[in-house]
């Protein structure tokens, strides 16, 4: 397979409550982050991949304005053999792009934009601790389709406290209307070490009720089943439109750079924190932008750790990543792979499991049910490898 190159761009210009991936606030290390940036991408290069994705993540890439999207996109072109239909992502947030930068992230290559809407509702975007109301969101996916990003995609968060189906509907109605090809709506986590994870420990917040959360769900996937997004992983939809024959498929919207995490294609992380992986193995770079640079400087790569993995934590990582997709595990290509008998061998959870209603088993495929996608962590913890 064709690989991925990810990104990572640790700037915010304020850090979110609920968010713990790595970023910073601290404009001032921007130039010195470039010159890193663009010494790991020439340190870094393997003639033995073609790259069919570049994704530029984060933190908030769009605090870079365009000329500098555009020299990590020629420097990535000039490190790395990367194919003339890749896929270029950019993420942006509602609260830091106008319509100028926009036409300059297109001019520089960008081809899919990512918009990190979150909410179009001013009091959920407010408790997310966002720096955009929802005329920003509204606006900023104006924007976008008026400089010309036909490929667009929309991130949407629920699952918030004191949050109701009518006002997620809301939220759902106001994201189709701009037809975007792609929409991720992820349910609110509270991860340990974030503010709002402390909130909730010390009683200052409430989470919302399981029940509630298994409802927003179900409206999730009824509302845009219905509007013709269809479900490919448990958080992740793409439009249905016409293809070359003649026929609709949602194929082509869904997010290409995304689909290699669950595929366990080869892809290349960049940046403070960032992941790689060629099988069998997987490196990461250190989480902290100052010692990143400090390392490139002294060309030297800024690796925090890595790991071979062993046949058996392959085959847990395949039943996890195949299980979030809603085609499930293609029970051929894990016999094929593992050289073993997929149903033989977990005999007894499948039987479990299809009694509870949480996986549907069909001649070649292994997926979970709508009320399974609730409960992967668990599902696929059951899958016990002797």
């Amino acid at each position: 397979m064709d690989a991925g190159l990810y990104i990572h761009i640790p700037f915010c210009v304020k850090k979110c409550p609920y968010c713990d991936f790595y970023s910073i606030t601290d404009e001032s290390l921007h130039p010195a982050f470039m010159d890193a940036l663009v010494s790991e991408m020439r340190m870094t290069r393997d003639p033995n991949l073609t790259f069919d994705t570049l994704y530029m993540g984060g933190g908030t890439p769009s605090v870079l304005d365009a000329k500098t999207i555009g020299k990590i996109i020629e420097t990535a072109c000039q490190s790395y053999e990367i194919l003339p239909h890749a896929e270029i992502t950019l993420e942006v947030n509602p609260g830091t792009v106008s319509l100028k930068q926009f036409e300059g992230y297109r001019c520089a290559g960008v081809n899919r934009i990512n918009i990190g809407v979150q909410s179009f509702d001013s009091v959920n975007l407010h408790f997310l601790g966002r720096i955009h109301s929802g005329r920003d969101a509204h606006a900023a996916v104006t924007r976008a389709k008026k400089a010309g990003f036909e490929n667009m995609g929309l991130d949407l968060i629920y699952g918030i406290p004191n949050q109701t189906k009518k006002s997620w509907l809301r939220d759902l109605k106001l994201a189709i209307e701009s037809e975007p090809r792609h929409l991720s709506c992820y349910i609110l986590s509270f991860e340990p070490g974030t503010p709002l994870y402390r909130d909730l420990q010390e009683n200052r917040l409430k989470s919302l009720a399981e029940s509630q959360v298994c409802e927003l769900f179900e409206t999730t996937l009824e509302f845009l089943s219905d509007h013709g997004y269809i479900q490919y992983e448990i958080s992740n939809f793409a439009r249905e439109s016409m293809n070359s024959t003649g026929l609709k498929s949602a194929e082509l919207n869904r997010s290409r750079h995304n689909m290699k995490y669950w595929k366990f294609a080869p892809y290349i992380g960049l940046g403070p924190s960032a992941h790689s992986f060629l099988e069998p193995k997987r490196y990461w770079n250190c989480a902290d932008v100052e010692k990143y640079i400090q390392d490139l400087d002294a060309e030297k790569l800024p690796l925090a750790g890595e790991e071979q993995l062993s046949m058996k934590q392959f085959m847990i990582e395949a039943i996890y990543l195949g299980l979030r997709q809603t085609k499930g595990i293609s029970i051929d290509v894990f016999d094929k792979k593992f050289g073993v008998t997929f149903k033989t061998m977990f005999k007894d959870t499948i039987a479990q499991l299809e009694a509870r209603g949480l996986i549907t088993l069909s001649q070649n495929r292994c997926a979970l049910t709508s009320k399974g996608m609730l409960y992967l962590d668990t599902v696929a913890s059951l899958f016990i490898l002797p």
